[in-house]
């Protein structure tokens, strides 16, 4: 794909413009990039100043590598005469109009779903995706499991949930080139704070909501902050947005959208709809659905009531979104499939259970955890962590929260990065409810160990729960990451101890 740059910088709000002028001169731009490495001919460079590094000290290698143009918002005092130099003020906003306007403004072409919250975000994407599948409407998605942009289903690259603008315009291209008609975008707080901007130059048709827990502090600063930023997707919205009755925070985003707001709720019949009659098994859930004056029962193959939450969300959005009848959604409940690495089974023939889930937020804890501890026969032995380098205060949450319904506790590595394990382990550790057996807690770094360990000590009747890496592919500590497969751990751990199908 080749642009010229005067063409693309309508909404970038530059400042200045030193070496190169692209209106007296034509520039040909073919590739957006940030980092320096990957810049070639003809390539734009973004200079982004990030935690750890700063771009604007690899301008010379991007312009070295084939960069005819960079952005900045500072200005290098040597200038190269044969390169354009656009300054403003954001260059993370820039880089998310440019890349809309690189790609011709995908979104504006498609009808647009975001989805933000805590918990059940991903559920909540593949759930809007199948049941639109289902209903013959050609759609998309991205969200941090998978994506979906030609008609196939493949595994998320990015270790971010929403990836930098440049790759998210790339994909909704892909799905207009591909005549899709929705787009369901996972839209994380990350992604839609001013800080970062990634989502910034996406027009959202409906914006929904699913819950509202503490998560991403370090980042956000305060609770205030991360639910300010995650309104930012209600504010964007451009027809209609979806709220969770249940969430006590519902009225930060129904008074930050400016168009009408649905709602949906487990048992509040002041909801749009609304249920009754939940009967909960391990294999899932039936319940009766209220809904524009109809109530039809229906049931749902995936355990949890939260999957209940996350089919109402995604059955109204359609509903009104797409102009279907509610009555011609629910039933698809019963064909509804679950997300990878949420609420995974791990079954080699052994006698105890193993479950492989992403939870890793107070918020996932308080819900997975009275789950899972209705079904168990015998004890439950939880394997989790937490993430190094992010919001430390929720680290003694969870600890609380699992020692509170767990029997014993093998405390281990999430992602380190740059910070010592075992101080985050000790952390979670803190939190663990006074009168808990202490010998019953296990303090293990090495995480293939740790779930070594607990399927060592299961014993018949007890259930093992594997939280927090859930579909993650990776493990990132300080100076490296390895490669993961939490479910492909599991069946390890069950080979050495004489389970294997």
């Amino acid at each position: 794909m080749q642009k010229r740059l005067s063409t693309l910088l309508d909404n970038c709000n530059i400042i200045s413009i030193m070496g190169k002028n692209p209106f007296d001169n034509i520039v040909i731009i073919e590739n957006i990039v940030y980092a320096s490495r990957v810049a070639s001919k003809n390539s734009i460079f973004f200079a982004l100043t990030g935690i750890h590094t700063d771009g604007h000290n690899y301008i010379d290698l991007a312009i070295k590598n084939g960069a005819s143009a960079v952005f900045v918002s500072t200005m290098p005092e040597k200038i190269n005469s044969s390169i354009s130099y656009l300054l403003v003020e954001d260059t993370r906003k820039a880089m998310s109009f440019f890349s809309a306007a690189f790609f011709d403004h995908p979104a504006k072409k498609l009808k647009t779903i975001g989805v933000t919250g805590t918990d059940g975000k991903s559920t909540t994407v593949s759930y809007l995706y199948q049941l639109l599948k289902m209903l013959g409407k050609k759609t998309g998605f991205i969200s941090t499991v998978e994506y979906d942009s030609s008609g196939e289903i493949k595994k998320n690259p990015f270790r971010q949930s929403t990836p930098e603008a440049p790759e998210i315009m790339s994909i909704l291209s892909e799905m207009v080139s591909n005549n899709f008609e929705y787009a369901v975008i996972e839209s994380t707080s990350h992604g839609l704070s001013n800080k970062t901007s990634r989502l910034a130059a996406i027009k959202y048709n409906a914006g929904v909501l699913t819950n509202i827990s503490h998560e991403h502090l370090e980042f956000h600063g305060t609770m205030e902050n991360y639910i300010n930023d995650k309104a930012n997707l209600f504010r964007k919205a451009e027809d209609f947005c979806v709220v969770n009755y249940d969430e006590p925070t519902k009225h930060s985003f129904i008074s930050a959208s400016s168009v009408p707001v649905l709602s949906y709720s487990l048992e509040d019949s002041n909801a749009n709809i609304h249920a009754s009659s939940i009967t909960l098994t391990e294999s899932g859930s039936q319940f009766n659905v209220h809904c524009n004056n109809k109530e039809i029962k229906t049931e749902l193959y995936i355990p949890g009531i939260f999957n209940i939450e996350n089919f109402f969300a995604a059955a109204i959005t359609i509903s009104k979104i797409a102009e279907i009848d509610i009555a011609e959604i629910i039933p698809l409940s019963k064909n509804l499939k679950s997300v990878i690495g949420r609420m995974d089974i791990v079954d080699m023939g052994q006698n105890f259970t193993v479950i492989v889930d992403y939870a890793h937020t107070p918020g996932s804890f308080t819900k997975i955890f009275p789950l899972i501890k209705k079904s168990v026969k015998n004890r439950l032995i939880s394997v989790f962590g937490s993430a190094g380098e992010r919001d430390i205060e929720k680290r003694i949450i969870q600890g609380k929260i699992a020692s509170e319904y767990s029997d014993i506790l093998i405390l281990t590595d999430e992602d380190p990065r740059g910070e010592d394990p075992m101080v985050v382990i000790n952390q979670i550790e803190s939190g663990i409810r006074e009168g808990f057996d202490k010998s019953s807690v296990y303090k293990i770094s090495d995480r293939q160990q740790a779930i070594n360990k607990a399927m060592e000590i299961a014993k018949p009747g007890d259930t093992v729960l594997l939280l927090g890496k859930g579909h993650e592919s990776s493990i990132i500590y300080k100076d490296k990451s390895i490669t993961w497969n939490e479910k492909e751990a599991a069946i390890k751990a069950l080979a050495q101890i004489g389970w294997s199908k």
